[in-house]
C-alpha cells in the first residue's frame, strides 16, 4: 500500500492520464508557452543558451542539479543576470523512485535550493524531479522546502543521440498548445554527448511556432499555473 502511494504520482508522466493533473503538469494560461531546460548549469553548453535566448528575446526556466552548480559556480548568476528563472532538479540525477526513499529526497531539495540561493541571492521556487519519476515524498519534500512542483506537456526527446534540430522542434510543436510546457535540456551531463546542439539548434524554430499563432514564450513564472489543489498547496 505504501509503495502504490508513493508511486501515484508517476501517473501523471503517462501522457492520457495528463490532462486530469493541469496543476502538476504546467498548464498555464493559453496565451503563453512555458520555455524550460533541465540539467544545468554547464559551463560547456548553458552560455551558448543565455547568448541564444538573448538573441531571440526570449527568457526561460532553468531546472539545475546541485552537483552541476557545485561544479560550474559561475553559471547560475550568469543565468539569473540574464533574466531567466531559477529552480530546482534535484542535487543529482537519480531516480527518486528507485534510489531515494524518504528522507533522502528531502535532502537533495533542500541542498540544492540552498546552493542555488547561496550561489545567486535568489530562492528557487519551483521543483522538477529528474525523469519525471515524481514521488509522495518528493512532493511532500519540496512543500516543504516552499516549492512547486512542475513536470511538462511537450518535450523534443533532445537526449538522444540521433536528435537533429529539426526533430527537436517538430516533436516539441507536435504536442504543443497554448499554456503548454516544454522540456528541453541545456546540458548533456545526463544525455549522449553534444545533444544539447540539437536543442540549441531548435530554438529558432520552436519560437518561429509559437509567434505564428500569437503564443508568448517565456518562463514558467509568467505562466500563470493553474492553480494547485488544496490537498497540495
Amino acid at each position: 500500500m505504501a509503495a502504490g502511494l508513493q508511486a501515484l504520482p508517476l501517473l501523471a508522466f503517462l501522457p492520457p492520464l495528463r490532462p486530469a493533473w493541469p496543476w502538476l503538469v504546467g498548464r498555464g494560461r493559453t496565451d503563453h508557452v512555458a520555455l524550460t531546460f533541465d540539467d544545468g548549469p554547464d559551463t560547456a553548453s548553458t552560455p551558448s543558451f543565455i547568448a541564444e535566448l538573448e538573441r531571440l528575446d526570449v527568457r526561460a526556466t532553468f531546472f539545475l542539479l546541485g552537483t552541476m552548480c557545485l561544479r560550474h559556480p559561475d553559471i547560475a548568476p550568469r543565468l539569473r543576470d540574464a533574466g531567466h528563472e531559477l529552480a530546482v532538479h534535484s542535487w543529482d540525477h537519480r531516480n527518486h523512485i528507485r534510489h531515494l526513499p524518504g528522507r533522502q529526497t528531502a535532502d537533495q531539495l533542500a541542498r540544492t535550493a540552498d546552493l542555488i540561493e547561496t550561489q545567486t541571492g535568489v530562492r528557487p521556487e519551483l521543483f522538477r524531479p529528474p525523469y519525471g519519476a515524481l514521488t509522495g515524498a518528493a512532493l511532500v519534500a519540496a512543500r516543504e522546502q516552499g516549492l512547486r512542483t512542475v513536470l511538462w506537456t511537450a518535450w523534443g526527446k533532445d537526449w538522444e543521440e540521433r536528435a537533429t534540430p529539426e526533430s527537436v522542434a517538430t516533436l516539441v510543436t507536435s504536442q504543443l498548445d497554448g499554456g503548454g510546457t516544454i522540456l528541453l535540456h541545456d546540458s548533456d551531463c545526463t544525455s549522449a554527448p553534444w545533444s544539447w546542439r540539437a536543442t540549441l539548434g531548435a530554438l529558432p524554430a520552436i519560437k518561429q511556432w509559437c509567434e505564428s499563432r500569437s503564443l508568448e514564450l517565456g518562463p514558467l513564472r509568467e505562466h500563470g499555473l493553474v492553480s494547485l489543489p488544496s490537498a497540495v498547496a
